[in-house]
């Protein structure tokens, strides 16, 4: 079984009180589910963004093992 390291940033590091955690999954797993089973009672907050290996992605996309998923708030700038 290969574990996916999830990493948090900014404000959703804060909030769930960590920076990196590791998963083991046997199946594919949605980005959505995947937060869910790691920060049980913490909603994502709304607009959160999802990466998979350096890409944006939806949070229903499919997540395998050995990937490197990041969620972090959205990102804006001037």
């Amino acid at each position: 079984m290969k574990a996916v390291r999830v990493l948090y940033f900014a404000s959703l590091r804060e909030l769930v009180g960590k920076s990196e955690d590791s998963f083991a999954i046997e199946v594919p797993i949605t980005g959505e589910s995947l937060w869910c089973i790691l920060n049980k009672g913490i909603d994502l907050p709304e607009s959160s963004l999802l990466a998979i290996n350096h890409e944006y992605a939806d949070l229903q996309t499919n997540i395998h093992e050995n990937d490197e998923v990041a969620f972090f708030p959205p990102v804006t700038g001037g």
